[in-house]
């Protein structure tokens, strides 16, 4: 029987804008096309959730607006339970501009908006979002002490907690990261939040998920984008090869790999089944443009030969 996974987190409108290459300070570029969708890691995570088939709930906060409305439609539509999202008066809905390149590299900035209204007191309303759940998902795209409270809250309830560290903040307190179960940072988000020097080989890497075990997270897996995952725990060390595709567009694949990591916890499989499950759909996301419309659905996935 699936358990049910808990996503508290952003909804954004996307802007898309692909181009040959990014514009360097100063440089004027000519974009190619320009697409507008729905985005956000909390709402990208739980569609990933929700497409793959999980029991799936999502809180957060979008504005009274066409895109709010937009976003809330989408999720709805691939089963995702909305009921108690955040409707807030006055404020646009978040908003993240997207530059992606012939590559499908790309470079993000994105206007919070109502996203910053994703308050304690909204969340204790939900307690009983909280309480029914029984993987709790989060990311930083909402206010920190928003993620701290959750995060507290989860771990008082013997919830499993994941937190996806992305955009990576200064740091993380002590106090979040001892209650994690699973630390899901990519390369950069790692560098920066470990205090790395450099990451050039496997044994940098290795070090920085270290540096997070030491401050009491259970698991560390750190995405690398082509180059695959690295789980790192006290038991073992263990690289996970991507499987290899020609990339188009690399928006939401970290948030498609979260989610259906999440997802195969929920169902039963091992922390290894589920890594190579997200590994899967990930390796579909990246060859489609846009957030959640990359975002494969169960049957692509399964089809995704070993």
């Amino acid at each position: 029987m699936k358990k049910n996974i808990l996503v508290i987190g952003s909804l954004n409108a996307d802007i898309s804008i692909s181009m040959e290459k990014m514009p360097i300070i100063g440089e004027t570029v000519f974009g190619e096309t320009i697409k507008y969708s729905n985005g956000g890691k909390g709402a990208n995570q739980a569609c990933a959730i929700g497409k793959l088939g999980g029991n799936i709930e999502i809180l957060g906060c979008v504005g009274n607006d066409e895109l709010g409305k937009k976003q809330i439609s989408n999720l709805v539509k691939y089963n995702i339970k909305t009921d108690n999202l955040k409707i807030q008066e006055g404020i646009s809905t978040g908003t993240a501009i997207i530059y992606v390149d012939k590559n499908g590299k790309n470079s993000i900035v994105v206007i919070p908006g109502a996203n910053n209204f994703c308050d304690i007191n909204y969340l204790r309303k939900n307690e009983e979002s909280f309480i029914k759940s029984d993987y709790l998902v989060l990311q930083l795209e909402i206010p920190m002490e928003t993620v701290e409270y959750s995060i507290k809250r989860g771990k008082e309830l013997g919830k499993t907690i994941i937190l996806n560290p992305a955009p990576a903040p200064e740091n993380i307190s002590e106090e979040i990261l001892k209650n994690i179960d699973y630390f899901t940072p990519n390369e950069t988000e790692l560098k920066h939040l470990a205090k790395l020097e450099k990451i050039d080989c496997i044994e940098d890497i290795e070090k920085g998920a270290k540096y997070f075990l030491d401050k009491g997270v259970k698991n560390v897996m750190v995405t690398l984008g082509e180059n695959g995952v690295l789980l790192v725990n006290k038991e073992e060390i263990k690289h996970f090869p991507a499987y290899k595709v020609k990339a188009i567009d690399t928006t939401a694949a970290g948030d498609c790999f979260n989610g259906a990591f999440v997802l195969g916890l929920s169902e039963g499989k091992s922390v290894e089944e589920s890594i190579i499950f997200a590994s899967k759909a990930s390796s579909i996301a990246v060859t489609r443009k846009g957030a959640q419309d990359s975002i494969p659905l169960r049957e692509e996935v399964e089809k995704v030969k070993d």
